[in-house]
């Protein structure tokens, strides 16, 4: 029951990243917020890879982020980062559907170099927040990026504030 609402979830949220990304201009990749921030492209491309994450948390007990490579491409370029985004999504949605119930109890561990940065947790207490609230921390602050570099806003759960300015203007 729980997987399958995992599931549901992944397929919804993962068609409302899509529209995120989508909606990220290459003239303003290189956007930032403050001098501290990621650039706007830095930060697609992380959101990109969350879904990476998804093999690592769900089919290892032991996941050492030190250890596994991937070729990310470059953070300046939308088009790369939008195909990345889809590879790992394909990823992360075998590796959701390879589990059982019983797996979501398993203990995982992350590590970096060998050294344990999280858990042991529950496999499923794990998805919940490295992974899914994770990605939709991340996700708003591309909203705000987005807004504050003059950018349209998808609607990712119904019409934007923006959406509802333009229908009183109307």
């Amino acid at each position: 029951m729980i997987l399958k609402a995992l599931i549901e979830e992944f397929e919804h949220e993962a068609e409302s990243t899509r529209k995120l990304l989508h909606a990220v201009p290459a003239s303003h990749i290189g956007f930032k917020p403050s001098p501290t921030s990621w650039s706007m492209g830095e930060l697609a491309q992380h959101i990109a890879t969350i879904y990476y994450w998804y093999v690592g948390t769900l089919t290892q007990d032991e996941y050492d982020m030190d250890a596994d490579e991937m070729e990310r491409g470059a953070v300046d370029d939308i088009h790369a980062t939008r195909e990345l985004f889809e590879t790992n999504v394909e990823k992360a949605r075998a590796a959701l559907k390879s589990i059982s119930e019983e797996d979501l109890q398993t203990l995982w561990t992350m590590k970096a170099g060998g050294k344990t940065v999280m858990g042991p947790f529950p496999r499923g207490t794990v998805a919940r927040s490295f992974l899914f609230n994770h990605l939709y921390h991340h996700r708003g602050e591309m909203i705000i990026y987005l807004r504050a570099s003059g950018n349209k806003v998808p609607g990712l759960y119904g019409p934007t504030y923006e959406d509802g300015k333009m229908d009183e203007q109307d």
